[in-house]
């Protein structure tokens, strides 16, 4: 089997979910895979799932994208203060899952959070990052990081787009301009009733909703095939997850 580059969405604790999804995709050590951020936060398995992807950093070739659910976890990890919003978005089950594991004082998971990266570009110009930006000239000129992990407006601009417009029309925003393509989770195709990774322009949506009613999704960049876990909560079903 020749070696892929494939694209993972928002995890968000869901360790089962992970592992399933990796393995119906017939992974391999010649794969390379690119995480999208929100490792942490919801299920049960968050210090669970720093740790695999730790170790499975150390096998094969790994991108590791910031969610601003790692943020938060990253902040806390090395402050020892938490927020109650945070707390409340699935931060104490991240906690919980931290003391049980004993995985708290463990310096590689501090490492790992310190290391994920705001965004990442291939040699082929696309783009991968958790959320979106908002600069015309591009990410690198985004004056406000915290869009790298919260905005929403990239994905509300590309799914809003008529399909007809051309990228040299006078229409098409430069923000897309850019990028052969953008890869970026944090908001569920679920909220738009899809359970697969949506498309738009050349945007690819790959949160599929782990975290509440979704499934966890995976796809080859090249040739787009799709796979996906089965519904989180089902393997999680004495768990609320962020329902």
């Amino acid at each position: 089997m020749k070696s892929r580059t494939l694209v993972i969405g928002d995890i968000h604790g869901g360790f089962k979910a992970l592992i399933q999804v990796l393995e119906r995709a017939e992974v391999t050590k010649k794969d390379t895979l690119i995480f999208l951020g929100d490792y942490v936060d919801g299920w049960s398995d968050s210090a669970e799932i720093i740790q695999y992807l730790i170790e499975l950093n150390e096998q094969q070739k790994c991108v590791f994208v910031l969610g601003n659910h790692d943020l938060w976890c990253k902040l806390w990890l090395e402050t020892g203060t938490s927020n109650p919003i945070w707390l409340a978005h699935g931060g104490q089950e991240t906690v919980t899952s931290y003391i049980k594991t004993g995985f708290l004082t463990n310096q590689k998971h501090k490492k790992f959070f310190q290391s994920l990266k705001e965004y990442y570009i291939d040699t082929e110009n696309r783009l991968f990052l958790h959320a979106g930006f908002t600069s015309i000239h591009g990410v690198k000129k985004e004056k406000y990081t915290s869009n790298y992990y919260f905005d929403r407006t990239l994905w509300e601009m590309a799914i809003s787009m008529d399909k007809k417009v051309k990228k040299k029309s006078v229409l098409f925003p430069n923000r897309l301009k850019h990028y052969k393509e953008i890869y970026i989770g944090h908001t569920p195709t679920t909220n738009y009733k899809k359970e697969k990774p949506m498309h738009a322009i050349n945007v690819w949506n790959l949160d599929t909703g782990a975290a509440f009613k979704g499934k966890l999704s995976c796809m080859d960049i090249h040739t787009k095939e799709v796979w996906q876990s089965d519904e989180v909560y089902k393997l999680y079903p004495k768990e609320k997850g962020r329902n």
